[in-house]
């Protein structure tokens, strides 16, 4: 979709743009010319490891970069995959990538490159963009948090339970758009969890005997796995009650999908992102109390509302603010190449995708050429009463 997109569309984005010019500099011509920021590098994260390594790639050559790409190295066989088929296509000054650990990472980052774009959580975002201010370099930073879902009382359950089943259980909740946690109506939530179990069920099966469906995705590392179970045991001891799976296979970094429910608020599991299949439901009693709860924390990647009230949505919108919003589904937006895709603050800083990712990579240069007449040289002293009288009759038009 990328590619295709770039191919169709880059002659319209690259083309320079033509801007008014104000009357005080008649026959000037202004425009804004679409240039390369120059060297890039791409870090990619390990969910997606190719998807989210050759899409800002793309992105990044359409716009004219040149790019050094570091795939995660919890992905080698992907990561090998990708250097492979780099080589073969680009020169290695046009295009080179690198595996390695952390280390190779933290090299990279100190040279002095125009632009970086790091996927990844908002921790390691953080040191990116300390290290990119060294050489004042431009930053993408597409990160993550806790994104919520709001179930408002005007919404299908059905539909929503169906829908939030896939979206949280897709990839094993290893998605940085997977919903995190899950508001709604304390008279609603019973219903809720009995239709989202079901849908769980029929989508990987029940329970233990469906631990080694290899249709369903695993945890990519040990510590990975341990630090989601961690988060489990840690609710589940403070009071909080285990409504579907909580089944973990170690041998292969299987997680069941999870549903808990009865989750004490200070829990590990409601401050840190989750990153796996486990959901906690958050009964609320009234909407401002869950958009309270909401503004209590870092400003999320995406919001997810259900409702059918469309006065109720557009006010859990103007209330709430995030990098994205999803209205009566979960993740789908992502898929949209036409929409700019990113976070906010803690989520991110930037936007990818289509146009939006071709912009991330360009910088966007004025430029002017003035006539033969400058209006302006009216201004040039000696200043006269004559001058002073031209400069108060065009004062209006700045």
């Amino acid at each position: 979709w990328e590619i295709g997109c770039a191919i169709k569309n880059l002659h319209k984005w690259m083309k320079d743009k033509k801007v008014k010019t104000p009357i005080v500099y008649f026959g000037a011509v202004c425009k804004i010319k679409y240039e390369s920021k120059g060297v890039s590098l791409i870090i990619s994260p390990w969910n997606f490891p190719f998807q989210l390594a050759i899409s800002p790639l793309v992105s990044a050559i359409a716009a004219g970069n040149c790019v050094i790409l570091k795939p995660s190295e919890y992905t080698p066989f992907t990561g090998k995959c990708i250097e492979k088929m780099v080589s073969s296509i680009f020169e290695e000054d046009e295009v080179a990538a690198f595996q390695g650990d952390y280390r190779i990472s933290k090299m990279q980052l100190l040279k002095p490159f125009e632009n970086i774009f790091f996927t990844g959580s908002p921790a390691v975002g953080k040191i990116v963009m300390e290290v990119a201010a060294r050489n004042l370099a431009t930053v993408t930073l597409e990160l993550g948090g806790k994104s919520p879902v709001i179930i408002h009382p005007s919404a299908n359950l059905d539909e929503a339970a169906r829908r939030i089943a896939w979206g949280k259980c897709l990839n094993a909740g290893q998605i940085c758009v997977a919903p995190d946690y899950l508001l709604i109506p304390q008279n609603k939530e019973e219903a809720f969890i009995e239709l989202v179990v079901k849908y769980i069920i029929q989508y990987y099966g029940a329970l233990k005997k469906d631990m080694d469906n290899l249709k369903y995705s695993r945890i990519i590392t040990k510590e990975h796995f341990l630090r989601i179970k961690e988060l489990l045991e840690e609710a589940v001891s403070k009071g909080a009650k285990v409504r579907c799976g909580g089944y973990f296979n170690e041998c292969d970094n299987f997680i069941y999908p999870t549903i808990i429910t009865d989750v004490d608020l200070s829990s590990k599991i409601l401050e840190e992102e989750i990153f796996g299949p486990i959901l906690p439901i958050i009964p609320y009693r009234s909407i401002d109390k869950a958009l309270e709860y909401i503004k209590s924390k870092p400003k999320p990647l995406v919001i997810y509302i259900f409702g059918r009230d469309k006065k109720a949505i557009n006010y859990l919108l103007d209330n709430t603010e995030s990098g994205d919003a999803v209205i009566n589904d979960v993740v789908v937006h992502a898929a949209n190449i036409n929409l700019p895709f990113g976070g906010f603050n803690n989520s991110g800083i930037g936007k990818s995708h289509g146009y939006h990712g071709f912009m991330a990579f360009t910088h966007e240069r004025s430029y002017m050429k003035q006539g033969k007449i400058a209006p302006l040289s009216i201004a040039y002293p000696p200043f006269h009463v004559k001058t002073k009288k031209i400069i108060k009759a065009f004062i209006k038009y700045f």
